[in-house]
């Protein structure tokens, strides 16, 4: 591990799930010493002591400039998602600003880059084996992977360049309480794609919606899916551990569940658990396996949810 200091660390995107999450973590964990900026657009967070709120663009270069005084380490979580009108400016104009300041910042010791599975195509594209770190770049259709795929080549060229310590945690899908309940629903109302109700017709959507099925997604080669989570809980650990530890200088993790998320072992334990049953949707995604050895090697990071607990967590415990 580094050598222990006061962090006073900037979090971008600070308002979003895993923002919010990091902070309140942070802030109740009596062995971290130090505090936190949060750079916010819009919204903004609850006071502490220990914390301090900057509103403001990230695209804007005096925002970033101000925001990042005295600064030893950056949490960077901003997106703007599938937004062609901002991506630019966020992905690409505010990481920017940012790494220019930690490069020029006598402060600064490491800059943490949440990047995403989107990167290397997520259920897009086939692959024979498991995903590792290696992999090269694949963004699928749409300007989110490609963002993905621009912050991860701004920061690698930063290390090259200037040889800052960064790191990026590749996190795929973020789950907590009930988002995968909120999933596997053909309600209207479901969290993330597939849109199940829009995959078969409206009057059998509600039948399915009324008798509580679930959709159990098949891959393009017939299989049940195979699909990379993460628990949230297990992200922010990551995140703590990154901040400090020396072999995440300059390295990048893959960071998900120990396994992916089965639809059909999903759809077993539902059944078996709690009698809830599932239907057959085909779809042309193909399933894929974040290998994750390298975050649990040197860093000695484990996630502690797995497709059970991540079930258990959605639909309450058993009665």
């Amino acid at each position: 591990m580094m050598k222990p200091i006061e962090k006073k660390i900037l979090v971008t995107g600070a308002t979003g799930k895993v923002g919010q999450a990091f902070i309140n973590t942070f802030l109740s964990d009596p062995t971290q010493k130090g505090s936190i900026r949060a750079l916010c657009h819009t919204r903004s967070l609850t006071p502490h002591s220990r914390l301090e709120v900057i509103h403001g663009s990230i695209s804007d270069r005096a925002t970033v400039e101000k925001a990042m005084d005295d600064i030893t380490h950056v949490v960077h979580l901003a997106t703007p998602k599938e937004n062609p009108e901002t991506i630019i400016d966020v992905a690409v104009k505010g990481l920017f600003w940012l790494l220019e300041s930690c490069r020029k910042a006598s402060s600064f010791k490491r800059f943490v880059l949440i990047g995403g599975d989107a990167c290397v195509g997520h259920y897009f594209y086939p692959y024979q084996n498991p995903i590792t770190e290696q992999q090269a770049f694949a963004a699928y259709p749409g300007c989110y992977a490609l963002s993905k795929v621009l912050e991860e080549t701004m920061l690698q060229q930063y290390v090259v360049q200037y040889n800052l310590d960064g790191t990026c945690l590749r996190a795929p899908w973020i789950m907590q309480g009930d988002d995968l309940k909120r999933h596997l629903t053909f309600a209207e109302e479901v969290f993330g794609v597939p849109e199940w109700h829009k995959m078969v017709k409206a009057r059998t959507a509600l039948e399915y919606q009324k008798k509580q099925t679930i959709p159990l997604m098949y891959d393009a080669k017939g299989n049940p899916m195979q699909r990379n989570m993460v628990h949230l809980n297990d992200l922010v650990v990551a995140i703590g551990i990154a901040l400090d530890h020396m072999e995440a200088k300059q390295q990048t993790f893959n960071i998900a569940m120990d396994e992916p998320f089965d639809y059909g072992k999903a759809a077993d334990y539902l059944l078996k658990t709690r009698k809830i049953p599932s239907v057959p949707v085909a779809t042309e995604y193909h399933s894929t396996w974040l290998d994750t050895t390298k975050a649990k090697f040197l860093l000695g990071w484990r996630p502690t949810y797995g497709l059970e607990q991540m079930i258990d967590e959605a639909w309450g415990s058993i009665s």
